[in-house]
């Protein structure tokens, strides 16, 4: 936002120089992006046209007298709108201004045009850098000094300034005089508004019907009769341009210029085009259409708040007016209208229309209602003044939002608290004083009332805020902590999934990251999901694609795979360490931390020392172990019924026999799914949080090398086919005397049952006090073989009691 130095000058006195007034805005807060110089016209003059007689050798140019209050010049000039008693800016031979040809800079010589000598220049706006204006000259008001520089008369700086989103106050002139009036001790000024109202009531003349309150908690309104449509007088414009605002014509150049100074927007409308002179505002219809003053025709929603009169939106509220309603050339009654809108409403229906105006900005911050009567009187002030007319008697002001004068107590105490050090509640009441708040002390403590501009404050933390940006921030003295720092308290379970990541990548997997929502349609391909009503729904998706919480991990990393195999065939192996999300009746979901990882393709690089082998459950298998057993844990499996994972080759991965996931290939039909349509993916997960629960009950414990040696045996059984290794494996280790029990032959065929097969062991028998005698070995063995046949149905093969 562009902010002129000389039209805060009519706030606020500023007697320091500029890029220090900048430094110290920056410091409270309020960032000043640049400084733009207006002026360096040096050799140019206000002079006044003494005499103006046509040039004797040509019939579009003009032989003028220039008075520069000390010396009288000739000057050669071809504009049309040149006059006697003008005054005018004059360029004295030297000075340097803009080529109307050519756009550049150049230097003014003495010449002699036609025969007649000209001694300097009477400038355009164009040549003197103001504007693209060149088809006459500047014309300056009749009180302008003769004599003085340009530079003194219209020079200036301009702050571009670029105000927080919680700081509305400063989108507008009044709101950084504010600042500057507490950072610099000086006062405000505020304009002195006072008009009369000669009018028929406005209330006899004009109904205003608010059907939103909740969108619109105040409407205010006046009348000004028999304006006159014109230019802005040329000071209006001067600020208007220099604030880089385009100039329309006099009314509704007064609307900018009042929200410019207060921060409040303001619209015109032609009083005669409005429909049984009734306002209405209210929301859109739908198909309802309005061309606003862009020349767009835009389709309007069910929640857009319009204005409106009996029949036609008229303007989209707090953004821009229609063309059924501005105000044109033949223009004599002027609706003038102040409003406050909701802040949310009018930023969705500004994004929704993909349009941001300078009103629709300063309303989505939250304006104060408080601020609508002030502007409205300053206005209807201005338009009187400047385009004529006579005010209606009272002013509409439809307030269903009104709210109880904000007021705060600040103590000393909180002051404290927050900044750390004492200051006197009669420092407080000096600085927030000189921000516009109105104080009293009491006891100790501030009661504050909050000014009518102000939308940001709403705690005694503002204001505590608010007296440390003006105090400076570096005014506040450095102190060591009252207490020691306490010692950092480790997270276990977060270290403990670290340490699973770490792990993974040891093992040569990738960690991927994906989004926790998806589709439906996609969580479907999983075989594992078919009804959405017992998913997590996202209220407000941002698409369909991600409408739903995911309940389950292998949907996410298949698309990975998918979009790694558009660029790399193999090898594939990643994991994720993510949430998955249950739904709860009544309650938040179940969030679970799961890690799951896929392998795809070779198992390793091409090239003539890498294998043909494609990765396979084994080789998941082997990471899965790998991983438990540095974590100190020991996993087995059991079969599983899985509908993502293949039949009869997946697992329940189980610990402590209870399941914590699961591992096998994945299904075909669902790889097929998903796209995958060669090779296969292996798949394996687990519950983060059962693995930690268990690893935590597991402590490592170093055993001694054995000082006696062991026996071995092998033992051969008969056994069901759907006995697993691992119920036959966990029988031998139970027996203490049963060191280690290694499969070494699984065989079927000749000789074996139907529905049975022949698994071989290796025992290693070992004791920790002495060597094993023989007959104590068969004796374990005995037992072993006893229990076995008891909870498994497997027997020794051969003649019953003969060891092979």
């Amino acid at each position: 936002m562009k902010i002129p130095i000389s039209w805060l000058k009519d706030f606020v006195e500023i007697g320091i120089p500029v890029h220090e007034l900048a430094d110290k805005l920056t410091m409270a807060g309020l960032e000043v992006g640049s400084i733009e110089r207006i002026g360096g016209w040096e050799k140019c003059l206000i002079g006044m046209v003494r005499s103006v007689i046509p040039h004797p050798n040509a019939d579009r140019l003009r032989l003028c007298e220039v008075d520069t209050g000390s010396t009288i010049h000739q000057v050669v000039c071809g504009a049309s709108n040149v006059d006697v008693e003008q005054k005018i800016v004059f360029a004295e031979i030297g000075a340097s201004l803009v080529d109307s040809r050519n756009g550049k800079p150049k230097t003014l010589k003495a010449a002699k045009i036609r025969g007649e000598r000209s001694e300097g220049m009477i400038c355009s706006e164009l040549e003197l850098g103001l504007s693209e204006e060149h088809e006459g000259i500047l014309v300056l008001p009749e009180d302008a000094p003769t004599g003085m520089s340009l530079d003194d008369y219209m020079g200036d700086y301009v702050l571009d300034i670029e105000p927080t989103p919680n700081r509305a106050d400063w989108f507008s002139i009044l709101g950084v005089a504010y600042e500057i009036a507490a950072l610099t001790g000086q006062e405000i000024h505020e304009p002195l508004v006072e008009y009369s109202e000669d009018g028929e009531n406005i209330h006899d003349q004009v109904k205003v019907t608010i059907q939103s309150p909740d969108l619109c908690p105040r409407y205010s309104a006046s009348l000004i009769k028999g304006v006159s449509i014109d230019e802005s007088p040329r000071w209006l414009q001067g600020r208007l341009k220099k604030a880089g605002i385009k100039v329309v014509n006099n009314v509704v150049d007064v609307t900018n210029y009042v929200m410019w100074e207060y921060g409040q927007p303001l619209h015109a409308f032609d009083y005669e085009r409005l429909l049984k002179h009734h306002v209405i505002i209210r929301k859109g219809y739908t198909g309802e259409e309005i061309i606003t003053l862009d020349g767009v025709q835009r389709g309007l929603f069910s929640d857009t708040l319009v204005i409106a009169d009996d029949r036609d939106a008229i303007a989209l509220a707090g953004i821009i007016g229609g063309k059924n309603s501005e105000i044109v050339g033949t223009t004599r009654d002027v609706f003038l209208e102040s409003a406050s809108f909701d802040p949310e409403n009018n930023r969705k229906t500004s994004h929704s229309f993909d349009l941001r105006t300078e009103a629709s900005i300063r309303f989505e911050k939250g304006l104060r209602p408080d601020l609508v009567e002030v502007a409205l009187k300053r206005a209807t002030q201005l338009i009187r003044d400047i385009a004529g007319g006579v005010v209606a008697k009272g002013k509409i002001d439809e307030y269903p939002g009104r709210e109880e004068p904000r007021k705060i107590m600040l103590t000393d105490r909180k002051m404290k608290q927050v900044l750390g050090i004492e200051i006197s509640p009669a420092n407080i009441e000096k600085t927030l004083n000189g921000l516009g708040f109105q104080c009293c002390v009491t006891d100790g403590a501030v009661d504050v009332r909050i000014p009518y501009w102000r939308s940001d404050i709403a705690i005694e933390e503002d204001l505590v805020e608010e007296v440390a940006r003006i105090m400076g921030y570096e005014a506040i003295p450095t102190t060591m902590l009252s207490t020691p720092i306490p010692h950092h308290k480790g997270d276990d379970y977060y270290m403990f999934r670290e340490n699973i990541r770490d792990l993974l990548v040891r093992e040569g997997l990738q960690e991927i990251v994906t989004y926790s929502a998806s589709s439906f349609e996609t969580l479907a391909r999983t075989r594992l999901i078919d009804d959405s009503e017992k998913l997590v729904r996202i209220a407000n998706p941002m698409s369909g694609d991600f409408e739903y919480m995911r309940p389950v991990m292998g949907a996410h990393i298949l698309q990975a795979l998918i979009s790694n195999l558009s660029f790399n065939r193999g090898p594939i192996a990643m994991f994720e360490m993510g949430r998955v999300y249950l739904k709860r009746e009544r309650d938040l979901p179940e969030e679970r931390d799961i890690i799951a990882g896929l392998l795809y393709g070779p198992c390793s690089e091409e090239g003539w020392l890498g294998s043909d082998g494609q990765f396979d459950f084994y080789d998941a298998k082997g990471i899965v172990e790998s991983l438990l057993g540095r974590l100190f844990l020991t996993g087995n499996y059991t079969a599983l019924e899985n509908g993502f994972l293949h039949p009869g080759k997946s697992a329940s991965i189980n610990l402590f026999d209870r399941s914590v996931g699961k591992i096998g290939e994945i299904h075909p039909v669902v790889q097929r799914d998903f796209g995958v349509t060669e090779g296969t993916a292996v798949y394996f997960e687990m519950d983060v949080r059962s693995m930690f629960e268990m690893a935590t009950e597991t402590f490592p414990r170093m055993k001694p090398l054995a000082r006696f040696p062991s026996t071995i045996r092998d033992v051969s059984l008969l056994v069901d086919l759907n006995v697993t290794y691992a119920s036959i494996k966990n029988v031998f280790e139970q027996n203490k005397l049963i060191a280690k029990a290694v499969l070494e032959d699984v065989y079927e065929g000749d000789g074996i049952p139907e529905q049975k097969c022949s698994l071989t062991f290796r025992l290693y028998l070992q004791s920790p006090i002495k060597t094993l005698s023989s007959g104590e070995v068969n004796d374990a063995i005995n037992k072993v073989l006893d229990k076995l046949k008891a909870e498994t149905g497997s027997i020794l093969r051969g003649t019953e009691g003969q060891f092979e």
